[in-house]
């Protein structure tokens, strides 16, 4: 097994909500010797639990622990050469379509990246290939998803097609591989907010000089005391909040 297919293992036993379970599972353990300390570990594992699958504690998260990065204007993107839109995960079986079709991430960076190349006259870049996690069942890379649905649905072309990238990093490596041969260093880069510092900071060192194109920004789904009940959008916020703050952690080891 490679290093980087441990990643999503790790990821799923360290981020809500299989962590605070695992540490709500060792307090009880902990109770059956150390009764006060055990039962106070395990209350405080279930309560994080609670609130990590909350909206509400999403965004406190978000506004703590994401670096902002504001919305692209018009006028930048006279300033680049290409948009550069990264993957965020395939539907690898979609039986209505009977073809693979992009996940809910990856479709929203490509619409927006659609929506700046109309309006902007820009050539387009996917970058997204088999993901560390991706089992058997996807056979057909996220580019190649993206190339097809971007004809289809808005009669767009892409220009390059980046489809042997893993995560982030060789999102940036592989793409400067492709695009900087061909005279490509300037580019906006199209991906979700909460990603986006971390792929700032890779498609930077891999030498291109990158406006933010950012979309996918966390907000307030309802009323205020909505905010704070578990659902399922609060789940994934705070999930993806944690995640994107601890890829970024490692990211600044090497």
């Amino acid at each position: 097994m490679q290093a980087g297919e441990w990643k999503p293992v790790l990821a799923a036993l360290v981020l809500p909500p299989a962590g605070p379970l695992l540490f709500a599972l060792i307090g009880i353990a902990l109770a059956t010797r150390r009764r006060a300390a055990g039962l106070w570990l395990a209350s405080v594992a279930i309560a994080l639990a609670y609130l990590l699958a909350t909206n509400g504690f999403g965004l406190l998260l978000a506004r703590h622990l994401a670096p902002a990065t504001p919305v692209v204007q018009a006028r930048e993107l006279q300033q680049v050469q290409a948009i550069v839109i990264l993957g965020g995960g395939v539907l690898p079986q979609a039986p209505e379509y009977g073809t693979p079709q992009l996940g809910p991430h990856s479709m929203e960076r490509l619409r927006y990246g659609a929506w700046l190349a109309r309006r902007s006259g820009k050539p387009l870049a996917f970058s997204g290939g088999l993901g560390w996690g991706n089992g058997p069942a996807q056979r057909e890379a996220e580019a190649s998803v993206a190339r097809r649905v971007l004809q289809e649905d808005y009669g767009l072309t892409l220009r390059w097609t980046e489809d042997r990238s893993r995560d982030t990093a060789e999102n940036a490596d592989r793409s400067a591989q492709l695009l900087q041969p061909a005279g490509v260093h300037r580019i906006a880069l199209v991906t979700s907010a909460l990603h986006m510092p971390r792929a700032l900071r890779e498609f930077r060192r891999a030498g291109f000089e990158v406006l933010p194109a950012p979309t996918g920004f966390p907000s307030a789904r309802g009323n205020a005391w909505l905010e704070w009940l578990p659902t399922p959008d609060g789940a994934v916020l705070c999930w993806t909040v944690i995640r994107e703050a601890l890829g970024r952690a490692v990211a600044a080891l090497h």
